[in-house]
């Protein structure tokens, strides 16, 4: 059942703002440098039921007709050029692809996680529980996005996705700013020993757990993709603490609509920014 009303608990630093008529939400910090971005809802689409109304993937069996206009209403809402844009197959895993021009308009097999310093190139990637990882390197001016949900997040994309960015653009973990994107909360995410036996590979990886009084636990997955980055140096994390299951009024959720449901979209590209500035 969808949420009568959305819980007032996001950062001041990360705003639901209206671009045309499509609701988005951005960091602020982000936008000041020049990252053009946008963690989008289940609204201003043409989607009908269960897809209803901004559902950005194919995979799910929608009618391919709304799914290309809701791509078409996305990139306009960001001024972006959908055909400059790289898209993946994930797997869950915690491959990283280092992106560039020659990869505009590709769709990426096997891959969580992208980078790129290419201006005007699309990161691009759909979300229904799992949570969104947007780096920036604003001394280098490079972005990463990755999708993270338990089997990522323990499995260290994050840390990957850091790696990645020190190997391709030499960044320091230390300048990165980190932003959480929307995901299931602590709330709703109830899961089985296999998870608590990945999350023993971290130190104290026990504390993202919280017991339900069932004799189940429930993983924080905001708590471990943020500790995880915190281990890897990363020190400027923001997150949207606003859980998917509990808002879907707001976001698409496959814990609590399942089977069938839409995906929500995020999207990152670098504009000419200010190069050469350090994460405060």
């Amino acid at each position: 059942m969808r949420a009568n009303a959305l819980r007032s608990a996001k950062p001041a630093h990360v705003r639901r703002v209206l671009a045309g008529h499509v609701p988005l939400y951005r960091s602020e910090t982000l936008w000041r440098h020049g990252v053009r971005h946008a963690f989008f809802t289940r609204h201003g689409g043409v989607s009908a039921p269960p897809f209803d109304t901004l559902n950005l993937s194919l995979s799910v069996g929608d009618e391919e007709a709304a799914v290309a206009e809701n791509h078409r209403r996305a990139y306009r809402a960001l001024g972006l050029d959908p055909r400059r844009a790289v898209r993946v197959r994930m797997v869950h895993g915690t491959r990283v692809a280092v992106v560039g021009d020659h990869h505009a308009g590709r769709v990426l097999p096997a891959t969580d996680g992208l980078t790129t310093a290419t201006l005007h190139l699309t990161l691009a990637m759909t979300f229904a529980d799992c949570q969104p990882i947007l780096l920036y390197d604003p001394a280098r001016h490079a972005v990463a996005l990755a999708h993270a949900g338990w089997r990522g997040a323990l499995g260290g994309i994050a840390l990957a996705l850091v790696r990645a960015m020190e190997v391709a653009w030499g960044t320091r973990p230390e300048h990165l700013i980190a932003v959480l994107g929307p995901a299931i909360g602590v709330c709703c995410y109830e899961v089985g020993e296999d998870v608590v036996r990945a999350a023993g590979r971290w130190p104290a990886g026990m504390r993202w757990f919280v017991p339900n009084g069932e004799g189940r636990v429930h993983l924080n997955l905001t708590a471990a993709n943020a500790d995880v980055l915190r281990w890897a140096g990363v020190r400027h994390v923001e997150a949207l603490h606003l859980c998917t299951a509990c808002h879907t009024d707001e976001f698409f959720s496959y814990r609590a609509e399942k089977p069938v449901t839409g995906r929500l979209g995020v999207l990152v590209a670098l504009e000419p920014g200010q190069s050469g500035l350090t994460a405060g």
